[in-house]
Formats: structure tokens, sequence, C-alpha cells
């Protein structure tokens, strides 16, 4: 090869090698640019806790505080904890107010929540009351127990209650109970007395954006088994005594003797998901009747297999028969490829609803690298809305990082 033939290669090379290199910056600048737009269209959250180290709601001051980091952080929506383990930390003629009362006295004898929703209506912020439902956490004393008494509480299949400290027996070396006691969704004085609840705190705060419910699912201990037909090797809930009741009435069969009997198990399994079902149902149903306005949310499993099959919770069924208007899925992980994939298999079942991802900043507070990255794979798949759990959890290195658009949906 002489000079000028090694000259017209070499320039051929040059310029095939500057071609692909523009091209890929071209294609990274859009990949950027694409998901700076799509992050513009997604409603952003945040979660605050009654344990909040930064007592968001125990003074004027740090009502105002949390309203700046949101204007700083482009949060739209704020999901405020009303109640919890049975107990009230809003203005409440049903349950028990202690932590209400404890909160106002703090504050100066103001009811912060009230600040709250008027400062977020100018700042052009939406305020959800969020609700635990069915936990009631380890609180023996919660009103709900002291009207009704302890068989309103869901049961497994040794009529158990779902506390791991008590009632212990061989299988407790082997499976992992929850740490808290749960309510049985198929008793309806649980969904009567959950309804008024919800009532109560949208007709005391006229302010309120809408509802968001918690814990709307039966408990799932460690390992999980997919359903009552592997009782043998595991544990399930559902054996409320009357759940248990009305089941036998409404099918001709007792559920605890569906050892061996998959038909049997099948019934049983698909009672309790109604149960579930009925009582997001029924309280979003009593939460429109006051006003089409209010939204009804709810934090779910976010895999719908496990949700069908574990916390017998049917969330892509609420969605496609509009029972909710969206759920927040509790993507709480600190693995990337773990979390793509979940959402990317739970937003093909949004149905006629919403579905917007929780991400788990309590798990990613000290590797704010890793939360950015995540944050960016969830805005690039295009949800409906991403809110981080939780406001304790949000360093201001992160907040400076994901301010884009203060106030983008």
């Amino acid at each position: 090869m002489n000079r000028n033939e090694f000259r017209i290669l070499l320039t051929i090379f040059v310029g095939i090698y500057l071609f692909a290199y523009s091209d890929a910056i071209s294609n990274g600048f859009a990949l950027i640019s694409k998901t700076k737009r799509l992050e513009n269209n997604i409603s952003k959250g945040v979660w605050v806790t009654v344990f909040s180290e930064k007592k968001a709601m125990y003074s004027r001051e740090g009502v105002l505080t949390l309203i700046e980091s949101c204007k700083k952080t482009g949060i739209n929506d704020i999901y405020l904890q009303l109640y919890r383990a049975g107990q009230a930390y809003y203005d409440s003629q049903i349950s028990d107010r202690t932590k209400y009362e404890e909160i106002v006295k703090e504050a100066g004898d103001i009811d912060t929540i009230d600040l709250l929703l008027r400062e977020a209506k100018k700042n052009d912020i939406k305020v959800f009351a969020w609700i635990n439902l069915l936990s009631l956490a380890q609180n023996k004393k919660a009103p709900i127990l002291a009207k009704y008494g302890n068989g309103i509480l869901t049961r497994d299949q040794y009529l158990r209650t779902s506390i791991k400290t008590e009632e212990a027996n061989e299988s407790d070396k082997y499976y992992l109970r929850d740490d808290q006691l749960f309510l049985e969704p198929g008793d309806p004085r649980v969904t009567e007395y959950l309804t008024a609840i919800a009532g109560e705190i949208v007709d005391r705060y006229p302010l309120i954006n809408g509802i968001h419910l918690d814990y709307v699912r039966y408990p799932h201990p460690v390992p999980f088994i997919p359903g009552s037909r592997f009782n043998k090797y595991g544990l399930t809930y559902g054996y409320g005594e009357l759940n248990v009741k009305r089941f036998k009435e409404a099918a001709k069969i007792d559920p605890l003797s569906a050892k061996d009997n998959d038909d049997i198990s099948y019934k049983w399994d698909d009672w309790k998901r109604e149960q579930v079902t009925d009582l997001v149902e029924k309280i979003s149903k009593h939460i429109k009747a006051k006003s089409k306005d209010l939204l009804v949310s709810c934090a779910v499993i976010p895999s719908p297999e496990r949700a069908y099959t574990i916390g017998f919770q049917d969330w892509p069924l609420w969605l496609d028969k509009e029972i909710v208007d969206y759920v927040v899925l509790m993507n709480y992980t600190r693995d990337d490829r773990l979390a793509e994939a979940t959402v990317k298999s739970a937003l093909a079942h949004n149905g006629k609803g919403k579905i917007f991802v929780g991400i788990g900043a309590f798990l990613l507070k000290n590797d704010p690298e890793i939360f950015l990255r995540q944050y960016a794979i969830i805005a690039s798949l295009n949800p409906d809305g991403i809110v981080l759990f939780s406001y304790d959890e949000v360093p201001d290195t992160i907040i400076k990082k994901i301010n884009n658009n203060p106030h983008a949906h």
C-alpha cells in the first residue's frame, strides 16, 4: 500500500469513527432529553409518617419546612399518615385521639393538618390522608378491639392471630410471622368501622384531596406460599370467626376441611380476595359519594402475581373496575434490575386506572448515586407518578439533584 492509499484509507476510517461517535452522543443526549421530558409529566409524591424525625406536623415551622421541601423537589403530592395502629393522628370522634392531642399541644394549640392543607393549596400541592387499614401494629388496646373484641382479628389455619409473639408452636421455627396484629377484612364490623374512619377524615378536613389506603391485604409470612392449597407447607390467613362462618353459609363448605382438596382451596382463596376487594370498594364508594373530585389510591404489593396469590390483594382488578383511581407500588429494593423488572410487569396491569411507583428512599439514603440511578430508571419507564418513602429519608443532596421542574405534572 503506497502513502496516498494509506491516507485515503485512514480518512475513511476516521470519518466512520466520527460519524459513529457523534451518532452515539446524539442518541445519548436524546435519551437524557426523553427521560427529562417524561419526568416532567410524572407526578411526584412523598409519604410523611407519624414517626417523622423531622416532626413535620408538630409545629408551624415543621409544616412550612415540609411545604418548602416539596417545592424544592418538585413534589406535587403529600401522603400524610393520619391513622395508624388503630390510633387517630387527626381530630377524631371515633378513634383514640391521644396522639392528635399531643401534636396539637406541642404545636401551640393549633391543628397543623388544617395549616398544611391551607399552605398546600396555596402552592398547588395535593394532600392525601394516608390510612393504615387492617394493621393494628402491636396495639392490643385499639378502640376497635375494645368495641368488638379479639374475634375481629384474622387468624391462620391454626387459629392463631398474626402477631409472632403469641401462641408460638413448632411451625415458628420455620416461618417468620408478622410482628403485628391484623384485622379480618371478611368481618363486616371491620369494614363498617374503617369506612367510618375514612369518611370522618374527609368530613373533618374538606381541603383534603383524597384518601390513600395502606395495609389493605392479608398478612404474608416468610417464606410465603401461593394459596391455601399449600397450607401444610406454610401459613395463610383469613380464618377469622365471622369470615369462616360467612363462607360456610355461602359455599356450604368448611375452609378448615380443605386439606388436599384443591377445589375447596381455590374457592376459599377467591372468597378471601373478594373480602379485601369488597372492603376497598365500600370505602371508595363512601368517599366518592361525598365528592367525585376526591381521589382514592392504595399502596400495594408491587408484583401483581404475589399481590394476588399471597396478599389476596387483586389490585389490577381494582384498577380495571375503577374501584380506585390509582395504586402506588411499594417497590422497595436496592436491586436496580429487580426494581425495573417489577415495574415493567406491573405497568401492564394499569387497566382503567393509573400506576405510581414508590421508591424506598429509606434503603438508599446513604447511597444517593444508587437512589438517583434507580429514580432515572423508573422515570424512563414513564409511570403515572413516583412517590418517595419517606420524607425523612430524602437528604438535601438528593433534593438538589431531582429539582428539575418545581411543579411538573
